[in-house]
């Protein structure tokens, strides 16, 4: 349309964190008990430095799951952050400094322990999970930067084991490919390590061959892949050959173009 309204500036807005304050509190009001509607409290008041309502909000993230891999990450970054804060000087940052040595001690999951112990702890319950393990490592670079690579490697000794199939066909693992991309963004994004980044894509690519994310060998994106380049090298076969893999025998299966030209339907 020669008036349309290109899309850059329909999502293009002069105070982003106004408009988020503004949803925040639709979603407060009709989804008080979702899980999500805190994480964006909790995002948008750290942002806007407001101190307390964003321990409001870890608090509503802890009631309503404490066990929760977002919930464990929001309250070591709300009190690492809080203990990066310079000294109290005016009387309002004084009286919010007295409200968070009050709270801190009635949160079970800090009480007593450093944020180092309390993420080890929350590890060791949930080793089994992927996601877990990510906030976990995602934690432990914040409060321990020189320790990037144990972070690194908390990820990668992952296993994704078998999940239980309710009837199923085939094999069916725990790792869903929303949570390997999560990770693989935070490899390359927060602990900044693309070699692991690269490795942990190859990996994904055989669990989900079909994505194209990871560019899976029976993804559309397969032929700019470490896979499309092994089928297309020679030495290898090349796409035609008859042994050519998983796509070559899928498009052989079904059959060629040629055999429909003479194809006629009679009535």
């Amino acid at each position: 349309m020669k008036n349309q309204v290109p899309v850059v500036f329909l999502s293009w807005v002069e105070d982003p964190l106004l408009e988020a304050t503004k949803y925040l509190k639709l979603l407060q009001k009709h989804s008080p008990d979702s899980l999500e509607t805190h994480l964006l409290s909790f995002n948008v008041n750290m942002r806007k430095k407001k101190i307390l309502l964003a321990l409001q909000a870890v608090k509503q993230l802890l009631r309503l799951d404490a066990e929760s891999a977002d919930s464990h990450r929001c309250l070591v970054r709300f009190f690492h952050t809080v203990g990066t804060m310079t000294a109290p000087v005016t009387d309002t940052e004084k009286l919010v400094w007295s409200v968070l040595e009050a709270e801190r001690p009635l949160i079970s999951q800090l009480h007593e322990k450093s944020l180092t112990e309390a993420n080890m702890i929350f590890f060791e319950k949930h080793e089994d999970s992927l996601m877990h393990r990510a906030a976990v490592a995602e934690m432990l670079s914040v409060l321990e930067p020189n320790k990037k690579l144990e972070a690194v490697k908390l990820i990668e000794d992952s296993t994704n084991d078998p999940a239980p199939t309710n009837g199923a066909l085939g094999p069916v693992n725990e790792w869903k490919l929303k949570d390997c991309i999560a990770v693989h963004k935070l490899l390359v994004e927060v602990l900044n390590d693309p070699d692991a980044a690269l490795r942990w894509k190859l990996r994904c690519a055989q669990y989900f061959p079909c994505s194209t994310y990871f560019e899976g060998k029976c993804s559309s994106a397969a032929s700019n892949s470490v896979y499309g380049q092994i089928a297309k090298s020679p030495e290898n076969g090349g796409s035609n050959h008859s042994d050519g893999g998983e796509i070559a025998d899928f498009v052989e299966s079904n059959g060629k173009l040629e055999t429909f030209k003479d194809l006629t339907i009679r009535t």
